[in-house]
């Protein structure tokens, strides 16, 4: 890749990272990339109500067709410094790998693809879709994919850093809302009354308790809890967000079923459980002798790098447990992901963007066959 492109490729990283757009808040950034898919003259340029982006590049045939993606969304609230920082070599700032670097590859393909005089022998569908992200729970991609169901030959999901990485598992993954109310009280007057902070805690103790396997490999982590109203107060209220993680569809509802019924029992006179489901991510795989698998990890071989095929929960769990053919790759490498030191490693992105050209020219040969 010549120097004008990988400098063309990092300024649209940067002019994406500093467009704010946590999740359900996507609006502006969508409406940033929708101009600029009309700015390269692609066809079909539209916006959902979800503010899903889609654009069409025209192949010689629209019979078959490929979407490749990337999420707009960020974990970083609004209000967020989104001032960025750059070193020999690296680039920093929130949100600047998850996922600006993986909409910026967006316009990375078309521009190579360009820049080589290539018309590929399908149409193209470039997406940037919203709520990837944490309670998004993939709102934008199953809205995709019920766009477009089992009809593209693939789904190629972009993400900005992990390069090297093949993602051709969906993890599995159940996350809950469980609150607990009470009448509450003075702490003084009142001592003895059930305080929900107490009664959430003791559950909690006993969740993370539970003994988890290690293969399948399997996880539970709270996230977040709160509740409560002042320091002299019993509490009325609390809640916490609930993580459940596995490899293996059948242990994940395993483990959800004993929650439901560990929240369920704590239920007593004046103590109120509820247990809300707030997010579910259902396990899919390619097989590793899958030809869009075996063709990513062949691409990666030839430009040097060894591919370590792997398992996560990414846009890809939609068209993968609906058994429809999909990846996720990324483009450069980094990390601090998901902080305010988070950074992209700018040399490895020639190659990454290289790799997606490949991935993308090749899928149409090896799954029109």
């Amino acid at each position: 890749m010549d120097q004008d492109l990988l400098e063309r490729i990092v300024q649209r990283i940067i002019e994406i990272q500093q467009i704010p757009a946590p999740t359900f808040c996507e609006e502006r950034r969508a409406k940033f990339l929708r101009q600029q898919f009309l700015a390269e003259g692609l066809a079909d340029v539209s916006l959902d109500e979800l503010y899903n982006v889609y654009a069409r590049l025209p192949g010689e045939n629209r019979e078959a067709f490929l979407v490749v993606s990337a999420h707009t969304d960020t974990v970083f609230p609004a209000g967020t410094d989104l001032t960025i920082t750059k070193k020999r070599g690296q680039i920093l700032g929130p949100g600047i790998g998850d996922n600006s670097t993986g909409i910026a590859g967006l316009f990375g393909l078309l521009w190579a693809l360009n820049q080589k005089g290539i018309t590929l022998p399908g149409d193209l569908w470039v997406v940037a879709n919203v709520a990837e992200e944490g309670l998004g729970d993939l709102k934008g991609m199953r809205k995709v994919v019920d766009r477009f169901g089992d009809k593209p030959l693939a789904y190629i999901v972009l993400e900005g850093m992990a390069y090297g990485r093949v993602y051709h598992r969906g993890l599995g993954v159940r996350r809950y809302r469980i609150s607990v109310q009470t009448a509450g009280g003075h702490s003084w007057v009142d001592y003895g009354a059930p305080s929900a902070i107490h009664e959430l805690s003791s559950l909690l103790t006993r969740l993370v308790s539970m003994k988890l396997p290690m293969s399948p490999r399997t996880s539970l982590n709270v996230g977040s809890i709160g509740g409560g109203t002042s320091v002299n107060t019993i509490a009325p209220d609390a809640y916490l967000d609930l993580d459940l993680r596995s490899e293996d569809a059948e242990k994940l509802n395993e483990l959800a079923q004993k929650v439901e019924k560990m929240v369920e029992s704590s239920n007593r006179p004046f103590v109120s459980f509820l247990c809300d489901s707030i997010g579910s991510r259902d396990v899919g795989e390619l097989e590793v002798s899958h030809p869009l698998v075996r063709l990513a990890v062949e691409v990666l071989e030839k430009l040097g790098r060894e591919a370590e095929l792997s398992i996560g929960s990414t846009d890809a769990n939609i068209p993968l447990s609906m058994e429809i053919p999909a990846i996720c790759i990324g483009l450069t490498n980094g990390g601090g992901a998901h902080t305010e030191d988070e950074f992209i490693l700018t040399t490895p992105l020639a190659d990454g963007i290289a790799q997606l050209v490949e991935v993308v020219q090749g899928a149409f040969e090896v799954l029109n066959e």
